[in-house]
């Protein structure tokens, strides 16, 4: 990794740590409130050495198998913390239970069923955020807002799952109150779970990327993803 590529990623990840410190005390929030999980698809593990250096902990990943090469590569990084926010088929579900922490993704019994079969014991439970098609959008993955409860209640039957939260990612909007109003959806829906299930750990709301996260801190984002504000543009061949 050359030092050129080094000094922009210490620079781009300290101009995003200063957008979600603004975005917080704008909010009214403090500001350890929320954190950034710098999305690392498609980015060589080099680079993801670069920005644990300069103290980013929370890296997430959306293919299976070239998330487990970076691990590998990486194991050396104890403290790293590996969440996995893509589309999670069947056949997956063994590798990311063994070899994640967290999992933003979940949206049917099925997959939470297989992770928690299939989560090694001495890991300790693997922290869940069911995903939620806040926008209703027929092509994209989630489970819909009527149908969370169920889901909810069934993973938090689950030893090996900690249910922790809620992700999702809304249809695309330029103006600010259009971006805030789904996401206010999503926290008030982690609002009725947390009212039905008391004794949860709910506490997470995954939301917002570069082009909302201003919107996503004022309505209670927890978790941010941002991928491009530190890592540049994806390989599109990738």
């Amino acid at each position: 990794m050359s030092n050129t590529t080094n000094l922009v990623i210490s620079e781009s990840l300290a101009a995003a740590r200063g957008r979600l410190t603004d975005a917080l005390a704008a909010a009214g929030r403090p500001a350890e409130d929320a954190r950034l999980l710098a999305v690392s698809k498609t980015k060589p593990a080099g680079m993801i050495r670069e920005a644990w250096l300069q103290g980013q902990r929370d890296f997430g990943e959306n293919y299976v198998q070239e998330a487990l090469a970076k691990q590998t590569e990486l194991r050396d990084l104890e403290d790293i913390v590996w969440h996995f926010i893509g589309p999670l088929q069947s056949n997956k579900t063994r590798e990311v239970a063994e070899h994640f922490t967290w999992v933003h993704s979940v949206d049917r019994e099925k997959i939470a069923r297989r992770l928690n079969d299939q989560r090694p014991d001495g890991l300790g439970p693997l922290n869940i955020c069911l995903q939620v098609n806040i926008s209703a959008e027929p092509s994209k993955s989630g489970v819909m807002l009527e149908e969370l409860p169920g889901l909810a209640g069934a993973v938090l039957s689950m030893p090996a799952l900690r249910l922790r939260g809620l992700m999702a990612i809304p249809a695309p909007a330029r103006e600010a109150a259009a971006q805030r109003e789904p996401f206010a959806r999503l926290r008030q829906a982690l609002g009725t779970l947390r009212e039905t299930f008391p004794e949860a750990p709910l506490d997470t709301l995954s939301m917002g990327m570069s082009a909302d996260l201003e919107a996503a801190i004022a309505e209670g984002a927890t978790l941010v993803r941002l991928g491009t504000a530190i890592f540049g543009e994806r390989d599109r061949t990738t």
